[in-house]
Formats: structure tokens, C-alpha cells, sequence
């Protein structure tokens, strides 16, 4: 009996040493999140964010209106400042903003609401304005835009060898939104992708002064056509540039996903920035204690770069080899959308360049970023700085 009772008080020491020797249970913060987006979901931009924080959400067992919150159609305004504060009313302790001109608003926001985390996609004022509690964020899309402009260089080289146009009628054009960086920056890559596999490519772009405009961007298209461009991209968010294509039986590139739906028989492939895995980072981070860069650039290794569905019934011959030939070379590094060897600027190479990195009132050159043969993007900060105006490309109006 003694040496049963002895057998079980020794037991019971084992399960209380490692009882004592186990590691806590680390609790997590519970996470609630508001979303604030310029548009509603006829917004191609607005729905891509849409369809990523619901994917991201849902993903933790979150319930809308419960655990995160959509406000839509927030104009780049004193809105966003009022919408973000309603958010931190209802218990969000992640605000995220969409827009661009959602920054001054959101920082507003931050400096009254030191507790909360503040997230914004396409600012660049995270990593001078020096607050724990704001944070911006972008993806590397001009990596997918290359990829997509390889696509329609094939389509071009296609076109030119069935005798449809002749080599120097190889000109795209491309509907902007606005003249800023992010709209330069993805234009300028998705030419030099097409013009890696089709060298006599050329460009026109057009602008509208808005990023959701539906009757400008289809004038914008039309008037690209009508001026003899043979195939259209654009970086502007409605539905315009893509139905005038079909209707008028030219190909088109998209951008933040397929629209093969609305142009079964001109539609190409669509590159966009998948967000889930940002939003995935950033509930993560605050649910665990630990601090959000402030500066996060998401890429192909992070999901966070994608390419739609290709069509097959469009697309020239070999565009998915070429596109994932492509692609390993810039995960390799042994490819850079930007590199110097690539383009001309005023017939000259381009050896150096001061990028506006940390966004003066006087918009002024701040640090150099051409070096080792490219141009270095979204590497001193997420949001795109390339602001170059290269040869091969027209711009038809610079007004907005």
C-alpha cells in the first residue's frame, strides 16, 4: 500500500512539474476591423479590396458587421476622417483606407487615436511621418503588369505576322486615371513588357482626372481606337475601357481581374494586387502584440502579385510560356522590370535618377534610386515613384 501511495505521490510531481515547466497560453487580442473604400463594388479598384478583406476575414471566422465592417463610396475628403472615427466607435481596432486621397484623413485620424492601427493602400507618408500607429502598404503590381504587357506583346507580334497590322502599326493605348506615379509606373511596365517580345510596340495614353469615370473611360478607349491603336490597357476602374473593346472588337488588357465576362471575345488577361494577404498580416500582427511595418510591399512570394485567368481563345500562341518564362526571371532576379538597358529617356540611358521618395510640398527629388543597371521601385517605400516619361510613349493630354 506505502509503495502504491509513494508510486502516485511521484506521479503527481511529474504532472505538476510539467504543468509549471509548460508555456503559457498566450492570448490573443480579439481583432475587429472597418474597412473604408472609395466606391461600391461596380468599382473593379474597390470590389478587388472587397473581395480580400472579406477572403481574409471570413478566413478567422469573422462575421460582417460584427467583426469588420464596409463603408463605401467614403470620398478623399473630411468623410474618410468622420468614417474612421465611426469605425474606432463601433470597436475596430484596425481602420484600413483604399484611396490615395484618403491619407491626410486617416493620418488625421491616427494623431486622435493612438490605440487604434491605421492601414492605407497607396499613401506614402508612413515612413515620414514617424507614428507607431499608421502604416502604408502597395504590392510590387508593376512586376504583373510587366507579365500582363508580355501578353499583349504577343497578341501584337500575332497581328503583325497573319497580316492584320504591319510593325510599325503596333501601338497600344492606354486609359489613365491621373498623371501620378502609381499610374506612370504601371503604364510605363506594362509597355516595356510588351515591347520585351514585340520591340516596334509603341504607346498613346489618355487621361480622365478620375479614377472611376464610365462614360470618360469609354471616350478615353474610343478615342485611343479611333487614333489607330490596335490593342487598350488601362489603370482607371470601371468597366468602360473593356466594354468598348468588345463592341468594337479590339483586344484589351485589364487590371484588378478578369473581365473575360463582360469581353468574352477581346478580353486577354488582367493582372491585379491580391490584398488578402496584407490584411491577413495586419490582423495577425494586432491579434499577437506586434507592431505593422510601416512601409509593407507584398510581392509574388506573398500572394500578393497576381495574374487573372488567361484566355485562351484570344491570346497569341505561347503567351503562358513566355509569361512564366518571365516570371522566374524576376523571382530569380535575374529580370528587372526597370532596367536601364531597356528603355531611353530623350534618346539617353538612364544612369541616375532622384526619386520624390519622401513626398516634400515641393514634390523634390530625395534619394537616388538607379543602381546596379535598373531603377529600383517600391524599395525606399511601398508606393510606386516612378514618375518617368520614357521614349516609345505619347502622352495625349497631361491635364490631370
Amino acid at each position: 500500500m506505502k509503495k502504491i501511495i509513494a508510486m502516485l505521490m511521484a506521479l503527481c510531481m511529474v504532472v505538476a512539474l510539467a504543468a509549471f515547466n509548460a508555456p503559457a497560453a498566450s492570448a490573443e487580442t480579439p481583432v475587429k476591423i472597418g474597412f473604408i473604400f472609395l466606391h461600391d463594388e461596380q468599382s473593379t479598384y474597390d470590389l478587388n479590396f472587397m473581395n480580400a478583406a472579406k477572403e481574409a476575414c471570413e478566413a478567422r471566422g469573422m462575421v460582417e458587421n460584427e467583426d469588420f465592417f464596409f463603408k463605401v463610396g467614403i470620398p478623399e475628403g473630411q468623410e474618410c476622417y468622420e468614417t474612421a472615427l465611426d469605425l474606432v466607435d463601433l470597436g475596430c481596432n484596425i481602420v484600413f483606407a483604399d484611396s490615395f486621397g484618403h491619407e491626410d484623413y486617416m493620418i488625421q485620424a491616427a494623431k486622435e487615436c493612438p490605440e487604434v492601427q491605421f492601414c492605407h493602400a497607396t499613401g506614402t507618408r508612413a515612413h515620414t511621418e514617424g507614428l507607431d500607429n499608421y502604416h502604408n502598404a502597395f504590392a510590387s503590381i508593376y512586376e504583373g503588369r510587366y507579365l500582363a504587357g508580355i501578353a499583349a506583346g504577343m497578341k501584337l507580334n500575332e497581328m503583325i505576322e497573319s497580316g492584320k497590322i504591319t510593325e510599325d502599326e503596333a501601338k497600344i493605348g492606354y486609359v489613365g486615371a491621373f498623371t501620378y506615379a502609381e499610374v506612370i509606373s504601371g503604364y510605363t511596365s506594362f509597355f516595356l513588357g510588351a515591347r520585351s517580345v514585340c520591340p516596334s510596340a509603341t504607346m498613346e495614353v489618355t487621361f480622365t482626372g478620375s479614377w472611376y469615370d464610365l462614360a470618360l473611360e469609354q471616350e478615353g478607349a474610343q478615342k485611343l481606337i479611333d487614333d489607330g491603336c490596335v490593342l487598350i490597357s488601362q489603370h482607371a476602374d470601371s468597366m468602360g475601357a473593356p466594354s468598348t473593346c468588345e463592341a468594337a472588337g479590339v483586344p484589351n488588357v485589364s487590371y484588378n481581374g478578369s473581365t473575360i465576362a463582360a469581353g468574352p471575345n477581346t478580353y486577354i488577361i488582367s493582372s491585379r494586387i491580391n490584398w488578402a494577404p496584407y490584411f491577413t498580416y495586419i490582423m495577425d500582427s494586432v491579434a499577437n502584440g506586434e507592431a505593422i511595418d510601416a512601409d509593407w510591399t507584398g510581392d509574388f512570394s506573398t500572394g500578393s502579385v497576381e495574374l487573372a485567368e488567361l484566355n485562351e481563345a484570344v491570346a497569341a500562341e505561347g503567351t503562358a510560356e513566355a509569361i512564366e518564362a518571365a516570371k522566374k526571371g524576376l523571382m530569380t532576379d535575374e529580370l528587372h522590370v526597370f532596367a536601364t538597358d531597356s528603355y531611353t529617356v530623350e534618346g539617353e540611358a538612364q544612369e541616375s535618377y532622384m526619386a520624390d521618395v519622401d513626398t516634400d510640398p515641393a514634390y523634390e527629388g530625395d534619394t537616388e534610386v538607379v543602381s546596379d543597371g535598373f531603377f529600383h521601385e517600391s524599395e525606399f517605400r511601398s508606393a510606386p515613384y516612378f514618375d518617368v516619361q520614357i521614349d516609345g510613349i505619347t502622352l495625349l493630354d497631361t491635364a490631370f
